[in-house]
């Protein structure tokens, strides 16, 4: 089954993790600055915790993905410069504790070490398919939050996501109906963090 098939089988999940009041508020400019901004810190942990994931993930990867993985990582450490540039312009401090969700989700990521090739992979094209799809719904987004919505809608991360679907289509997980869910699941809890903030 193409790992594109999961978003129509569970459209609810979907829309709740890329349709969220985060996103909307982020859209129309009704979202704090204080919790956009703890929202970021908290991102730029996962982006930690991501790239980690990637790396592993790429050492144990069958060779028509690490193209690919390696892309995707050589991204992630660009973006965390990013992530220490915008929080040097906001006055943001990087080094706060992880929140619960954030925490929740490494946790999902290291479990996610041990699992086969497959699920590992459809596990990253969904947290990424998920980033990508949450943000162009946001897309413009109030003036004050715009760049960071185009930042995040690049072709180029488009182009990313599509290698992802290919690299999961090319190695199966073996219940990819569960991982999915457990991915959406926690994207949701990290807006829904943002929003409780």
């Amino acid at each position: 089954m193409p790992v594109a098939d999961l978003l129509p089988r569970h459209p609810d999940l979907w829309r709740g993790a890329t349709r969220h009041p985060f996103l909307d508020a982020v859209r129309d400019g009704t979202i704090p600055v204080a919790a956009f901004d703890t929202w970021l810190v908290q991102d730029a942990r996962f982006v930690a915790d991501l790239l980690r994931f990637q790396a592993r993930l790429l050492a144990r990867a069958p060779r028509p993905a690490q193209a690919v993985l390696a892309g995707g990582l050589v991204a992630l450490v660009d973006e965390l410069a990013w992530f220490e540039e915008q929080a040097a312009v906001r006055g943001l401090d990087l080094a706060v504790a992880a929140r619960p969700a954030t925490a929740a989700y490494a946790e999902l990521l290291a479990r996610l070490d041990a699992a086969d090739v497959g699920t590992a992979l459809t596990a990253l094209w969904v947290v990424e398919r998920t980033y990508l799809d949450a943000w162009s719904g946001a897309s413009p987004g109030a003036p004050e939050y715009r760049p960071f919505v185009e930042h995040w809608t690049l072709p180029g991360f488009a182009h990313y996501v599509a290698g992802l679907e290919t690299a999961a289509d090319g190695v199966p997980a073996p219940d990819a109906d569960a991982v999915f869910t457990e991915v959406v699941a926690a994207e949701t809890a990290f807006w829904d963090m943002a929003v409780a903030a």
